[in-house]
């Protein structure tokens, strides 16, 4: 088995904050849709929550876009 390189490591490092955006995301909705639920918020703050949680489920899914691409070219 062959050490990885710094690219490689990289690479790592990234997919591995878009995995960690995308849990803290999920988790943050459905924690702030149950709180809002139970006190009551306007619906504009629940349209705002699920804004939020799409960009960050859009940047993971560049991120990891791009992730891929540079693992293929790598190839």
């Amino acid at each position: 088995m062959t050490k990885p390189t710094p690219q490689d490591m990289a690479l790592a490092r990234q997919a591995r904050l878009a995995a960690l955006v995308m849990c803290v995301a999920i988790v943050a909705w459905v924690v702030l849709q149950m709180i809002g639920r139970e006190y009551g918020w306007p619906a504009r703050f629940a349209f705002l929550i699920d804004f939020a949680a799409l960009a960050a489920f859009g940047w993971a899914l560049i991120v990891t876009f791009r992730v891929w691409r540079q693992g293929k070219a790598n190839r």
